[in-house]
């Protein structure tokens, strides 16, 4: 039991020793041979490009849909029934051109009557004028007194009068008889039918609808930041406008025709339509489109990567290498973003712009140019 309590006492004390060794030795040793954490730090590397200057033609691009001119539902005006239907499902069909007969007996015989009225009163109203001149000779000869001839005139005014309200009355009744052939209001497309020979149609039954397809509108939507350029664009001309449909690559050219008075306060955007000709029917009704039309150019913008400029609470802004070797910031204004580049104002164009390594920046922090520290001779065999 001794012995074994005085190896255990060794083996404690070995113990002690040694790590006091390592407390005074090894860490002192580890300290010396690893760079401090508080002590200052090197210079961050970073990559730099220089500010290009370009005409840059600011391109707006939106989704919208293909909505026609003009859409009509076609409705009687008539309580009647379906006598024929002139045309088919689909068909395109010309301004003017018959698409319904309802039955029109009704009113055949009511216009026939009207026309009869008409053309009795036209009799009375001249018996009633050769009266009145038979009177005014005889007046003249002394035969009949002024009272007489003054009755006689009346009448012929009463019996005019009456023509007048009869051929009115024939000319409604003509109406009428109109509403019994029903033609297409404009030139376009048939929809669906929904009437047939035989059917009976009131004044609430829709019968077919006409869309009008050539030429053809795009509606979309436009951020607000883009009206003033797009109101001084339209008072220059006329505003060229492309379209390419969702399932296919061919260009639709037109122009804009229509800006909202109106912007939308929730959303922020204005809504603007575009118009196209479509004789070969590439754009239909309800399709979506990807639009694009160019608002303005700005001439001989400055031009940086997108990725250099870094947007936070403080602003927009990027870094610039400053005269020595340290980090910058410069604040920018963003103009226009295209791909992978934006034109910005806020630079003079001869700054070293900071694109690789910004994220370890502090403003004043020094930085070491990537590259920039390589023989000439191996630059050259690179290059």
């Amino acid at each position: 039991m001794k012995k074994s309590s005085v190896a255990y006492l060794v083996g404690a004390l070995v113990i002690v020793v040694g790590g006091v060794w390592y407390a005074t030795h090894g860490a002192s040793g580890q300290q010396a041979g690893a760079p401090s954490k508080n002590g200052p730090q090197g210079p961050t590397t970073v990559s730099v490009v220089a500010p290009t200057r370009r005409d840059v033609a600011v391109v707006l691009q939106a989704n919208g849909t293909v909505t026609p001119v003009s859409t009509v539902d076609l409705h009687p005006q008539t309580t009647s029934t379906i006598a024929k239907v002139h045309i088919k499902e689909g068909q395109f069909v010309k301004s003017g051109e018959l698409m319904f007969t309802l039955d029109d007996r009704s009113q055949r015989a009511n216009l026939q009557k009207a026309q009869a009225q008409v053309a009795r009163d036209r009799a009375t109203l001249a018996d009633a004028e050769r009266q009145y001149q038979r009177s005014m000779e005889l007046l003249a000869q002394k035969f009949v007194a002024q009272g007489a001839v003054d009755t006689l005139k009346s009448q012929v005014d009463s019996a005019r009068a009456l023509l007048d309200a009869d051929i009115a009355a024939a000319r409604a009744v003509g109406v009428d008889a109109s509403y019994t052939t029903i033609r297409a209001p404009m030139t376009g497309r048939v929809g669906a039918i929904n009437v047939y020979p035989g059917s009976l149609v009131q004044l609430e039954t829709s019968l077919a609808t006409v869309t009008q397809l050539d030429p053809i509108n795009v509606a979309f939507t436009l951020p607000e930041s883009a009206l003033g350029a797009l109101l001084e664009a339209k008072q220059r001309g006329a505003v060229p406008v492309k379209v390419v449909p969702g399932n296919s690559d061919k260009e639709v050219r037109g122009v804009l025709s229509f800006i909202d008075n109106t912007v939308d306060p929730v959303a922020g955007v204005i809504r603007v339509k575009a118009q196209f000709d479509n004789k070969n029917a590439s754009l239909w009704p309800g399709q979506y489109v990807n639009a694009e039309l160019t608002s303005h150019v700005l001439k001989d913008a400055t031009v940086i990567p997108q990725n250099a400029i870094i947007s936070n609470t403080r602003g927009t802004f990027v870094y610039a290498v400053d005269g020595d070797q340290s980090a910058k910031v410069v604040n920018i204004r963003r103009l226009h973003s295209f791909g992978d580049l934006a034109a910005v104002s806020g630079l003079s164009g001869g700054e070293q712009i900071i694109v690789d390594g910004k994220q370890n920046l502090r403003p004043g922090g020094k930085v070491r140019i990537a590259g920039a520290d390589k023989p000439a001779d191996t630059a050259k065999q690179k290059g």
